[in-house]
């Protein structure tokens, strides 16, 4: 998977299209990420030694990683991710943007 945990994120599709977040949790089984501030939920929860009031939790829902673009942080624009062996023999992740091709943290 190309996208990994704490990458900013343009959403591209949903409810929330448009708006950018931090990737919080990257399920790679499921094919899903949990975005900061994005698909929030409301979930009705029991009183518990836990949470002792109970009530309505808002928390955020994974979304399909199909769903999201990794922003470059050197041109700051939603990129595709590419792959490129360095000669020290590490892999690292690029930005595919014609002008950029700036390597991306991981």
């Amino acid at each position: 998977m190309k996208v990994v945990k704490n990458d900013n994120v343009k959403i591209l599709s949903g409810k929330y299209r448009g708006s950018t977040g931090k990737v919080l949790k990257v399920f790679r089984k499921n094919s899903r990420v949990i975005v900061e501030g994005v698909n929030i939920i409301k979930k009705h929860t029991k009183p518990s030694q836990k949470n002792q009031q109970g009530g309505i939790i808002e928390k955020e829902a994974p979304i399909n990683v199909s769903n999201v673009m990794v922003i470059c942080g050197k041109c700051n624009l939603p990129t595709r991710i590419g792959f490129k062996i360095l000669e020290d023999g590490s892999k690292v992740r690029v930005c595919k943007n014609q002008e950029c091709g700036e390597i991306i943290s991981n």
